[in-house]
């Protein structure tokens, strides 16, 4: 792979030099490049991390020995912002093997101030080595990128395969099943009702067709699941659903837990049978009431989303546009995530022997699906469970196009420390803001975090860091590395609502008008609700960093 043509533009180079005429020999000596040179000239450990961060640089040429700073504490600031940026040392001092143990360490070359003929040479080849590499790293990463994306794709359709074959089979067992229930509750009703049977005989046949009846509702379920139930979809309001059913909800949790609906203003309408929707609802409540035999607080969210094309990429069956989110959430016993792989099968149950048929969430994954939604769930053992059911905004008549939005320049060039113990989320997150032209550290919990040097510390423009962490949350962090860099911009994430993330933030107690965002503007922190969906991460680290 050979590198592109050498720019014809300035060459920027960032001098590390306490001698003002060294540094004017050096600058005649890059004159043989025959580019333009863009010099700054800097002798201390903060002036150049500044001055990095305002970039971009093409080379540093860095003095070995200084009164208070020297090459290797350069090349330690310079390799923290970008270990690629070419870095050459320039001295008089510098021994051969120190040289090639600065070498070892991470600088790309060094050139004696007696020989600095040779110094335009060196930075013209190393200038071209650097473009291969990139071109390899960009080659490289492109093609993770292509690999992770074809893994997700894979795995998305494996399951989505699994759950079709799944419904399948379910819908054909329940359509055999109800015949033969046709058969047993018709002939059970016929013999009660036209035959004299003694009281306890006539108590027998009730007993048959309630058992019949319990099981005509199992079929119904699982008829739910495989999307072949006869629905009456309609444009209803999911507001008005969820007030109607408050009352129903709460005597359902029973005393011991707390009921909250916080609904968001004109959040729109949605396409779907009714009483599918209001069977979702419950079934996400009942499943939240036996997480918290002990208690609790469960929390009815809507809110509304615009989901990209890079959301629904990256989401099977998901299409781009507005989307009612109905979130669920409970603060009970949680989920591991192998657990998490099975909850939307049939028959699939955690609860003990007889206390649970396994359909409630197969059934919330069929009319969901059915209605073109989406159903995702964030969980952790001992954190609680948010479901979030996503459908389709309609306006009344479907349109085959939607409206484009207008185009904002969501792209940026300063430096963010992400945080966030989820591999995937991390990953995708990174890649997104890099994508938009964002440098990021990208670290797995707030313990490694807080091993960031202060010199590292000071190049970030931004701390981005998810809530619910094993040992220390994302405020606490963030209070923690402000304590080192007070002016330090925080946004915190998470895939609980904005009513369960209070919980554990460590911020205090929700507001009295349920809405936590005085507490977020008080503590100085922004908030980004999960799923994260590339348009609405890029505008919220935009409106941060603003």
């Amino acid at each position: 792979m050979s590198a592109p043509p050498a720019k014809a533009g300035p060459l920027h180079v960032l001098m590390v030099e306490d001698s003002p005429t060294d540094a004017k020999l050096v600058l005649r000596a890059l004159r043989d490049i025959g580019r333009e040179i863009v010099s700054t000239r800097v002798d201390s450990g903060p002036a150049l991390t500044q001055l990095l961060s305002e970039g971009p640089w093409d080379v540093v040429l860095s003095d070995w020995s200084m009164p208070s700073f020297g090459a290797l504490d350069a090349l330690a600031i310079v390799q923290a912002f970008d270990p690629d940026l070419p870095f050459l040392i320039v001295s008089g001092t510098v021994g051969e093997e120190r040289a090639v143990a600065a070498m070892r360490a991470g600088a790309h070359d060094y050139v004696i101030k007696d020989n600095l003929a040779r110094l335009a040479p060196a930075i013209e080849r190393e200038l071209r080595e650097h473009a291969e590499r990139r071109l390899r790293k960009q080659a490289e990463l492109d093609r993770r990128r292509v690999e992770e994306a074809l893994a997700r794709t894979h795995e998305q359709l494996r399951h989505a395969q699994k759950m079709e074959a799944i419904g399948r089979l379910a819908g054909g067992v329940a359509h055999d099943f109800n015949n033969l229930l046709t058969v047993i509750l018709s002939y059970g009703t016929l013999l009660r009702e036209s035959l004299p049977f003694s009281p306890e005989a006539v108590a027998d046949l009730d007993e048959i067709c309630n058992a019949g009846q319990r099981a005509a509702a199992l079929t119904r379920q699982l008829l739910a699941f495989s999307r072949q139930q006869v629905l009456e979809p309609r444009i209803v309001d999911p507001n008005e659903i969820v007030v109607n059913m408050e009352r129903m909800c709460t005597r359902i949790l029973g005393e011991n837990i707390e009921l909250r609906a916080v609904l968001g203003p004109a959040v729109g309408e949605v396409l779907i049978d009714p009483s599918s929707l209001e069977q979702v609802i419950m079934n996400l409540v009942v499943n939240a009431h036996d997480a918290m035999p002990r208690g609790g607080k469960l929390t009815i969210e809507t809110t509304r989303l615009d989901l990209d094309d890079d959301f629904a990429a990256t989401h099977l069956g998901v299409v781009p546009g507005p989307h009612l989110c109905l979130s669920v959430s409970d603060d009970g016993s949680g989920m591991d995530a192998a657990t998490m792989q099975h909850i939307f099968e049939p028959f699939f149950t955690t609860k003990e022997q007889g206390k649970g048929t396994g359909l409630g969430l197969s059934t919330v994954f069929g009319i969901v699906r059915q209605a073109g939604g989406t159903i995702w769930v964030y969980s952790e053992p001992g954190l609680g469970t948010t479901f979030k059911v996503l459908l389709p905004i309609t306006m009344g008549t479907p349109t085959a196009k939607r409206t484009p939005r207008p185009v904002v320049d969501l792209r940026g060039t300063e430096s963010i420390l992400l945080v966030e113990d989820d591999d995937a989320v991390r990953a995708v997150a990174a890649g997104i803001l890099r994508k938009h032209g964002y440098q990021v550290l990208a670290v797995g919990s707030p313990l490694e975090a807080l091993t960031v040097s202060d010199a590292m510390l000071d190049t970030f423009h931004l701390l981005m860091t998810d809530i619910v962490m094993p040992g220390m949350s994302g405020p606490e962090l963030a209070m923690r590395l402000r304590e080192r860099r007070p002016n330090l911009r925080v946004l915190c994430m998470s895939g609980y609502t904005d009513e369960a993330v209070m919980r554990h933030s460590g911020l205090g107690a929700l507001p009295r008008n349920g809405n936590p965002s005085g507490l977020w503007t008080e503590a100085g922190f922004a908030f980004l609700q999960k799923p994260l969906v590339p348009d609405a991460l890029l505008r919220k680290v935009r409106e941060t960093l603003a």
